[in-house]
């Protein structure tokens, strides 16, 4: 017997039990009670979303900026300032060779 008869068979016999295919009143409430939350969680969300600004930039970012100032740039020095990083730079790598050494 293959797979497909054997699922023929199956489908073909009559479902047993006098309850079968009787749903519940309580089933239906409990999927109209969650189909209803689920549409007022959409309308607040898309609330939400509306308050929120067209982008996140700031206006005036002189005030960010003035904190900013003391933070590591990378690979972009100021101007003015190349010269002292080249030092430190090469005073840091000569202090870790020397402890190589030793």
């Amino acid at each position: 017997m293959t797979i497909g008869m054997l699922a023929a068979d199956v489908l073909a016999q009559e479902p047993a039990g006098p309850e079968f295919g009787k749903a519940s009143p309580v089933g239906l409430a409990l999927i109209v009670v969650l189909l209803v939350a689920t549409v007022l969680l959409i309308r607040n969300m898309n609330k939400q979303i509306g308050k929120l600004p067209e982008t996140f930039e700031p206006e005036h970012p002189e005030a960010d900026q003035a904190a900013d100032e003391g933070t590591d740039r990378g690979a972009t020095p100021t101007p003015g300032t190349e010269t002292d990083a080249s030092e430190a730079e090469s005073s840091e790598s000569s202090e870790h060779r020397g402890s190589e050494t030793k």
